[in-house]
């Protein structure tokens, strides 16, 4: 967001979509929705601010707008809402709803705005992160912090059954579990790898 204001008077449509895309990356990495429901958010409906202008956004979609017919939705904290605030300075004076407005009429592409978020990630810090693996990375800091909570991560993910969840992210546990049980062996043997 920082660029985006840099460049906002000079180069308004270039500040305009850094500006996008750093509104989508905070938004996936708070509330890891899958592409089609992040590309579709349209304000005053998925977007929305009950308490009025200053207040937290909450980010609703409702089942009929989710792949498993599940409700989801947040609030988010005081840093998600500055950047779409900003970010709405930014948007060029568009028309419609959309959050992430297309440059004629409709969202952005889903396969545009995934591959734009994609490579600004790249860029930014040299990893390859898709749209999607935010939701593997939130599911896997969740059991990295709390072990076998898989109806945590279900209600993250927005998983109708929770069977599904653990058939996805059974094995992420099994580097945690072997590295505690070893931690547990070398306490009762009080193992020195230095004398071994």
């Amino acid at each position: 967001m920082r660029e985006a204001d840099a460049i906002r008077h000079r180069a308004p449509v270039k500040a305009a979509g850094l500006a996008q895309l750093a509104v989508a990356i905070a938004i996936l990495s708070v509330f890891p929705v899958r592409l089609g429901n992040l590309g579709t958010i349209r304000i005053g409906e998925n977007l929305i601010r009950p308490g009025g202008p200053g207040t937290p956004y909450w980010l609703v979609f409702s089942r009929y707008d989710v792949k498993n017919r599940i409700r989801l939705e947040t609030v988010f904290d005081a840093d998600v809402p500055k950047l779409i605030d900003n970010f709405n300075v930014l948007l060029r004076g568009a028309n419609e709803p959309w959050l992430f407005p297309g440059m004629k009429c409709g969202h952005k592409g889903l396969a545009t705005l995934s591959g734009q978020i994609t490579k600004r990630i790249e860029k930014a810090t040299g990893l390859f992160i898709t749209v999607h693996q935010f939701r593997h990375a939130a599911a896997a800091l969740i059991l990295w912090a709390k072990p076998g909570n898989y109806e945590y991560v279900r209600r993250i993910l927005g998983h109708r059954n929770i069977q599904t969840t653990i058939n996805f992210y059974i094995g992420l546990e099994t580097a945690l579990a072997t590295k505690e049980f070893g931690e547990i062996i070398r306490s009762q043997l009080r193992f020195d790898p230095e004398t071994a």
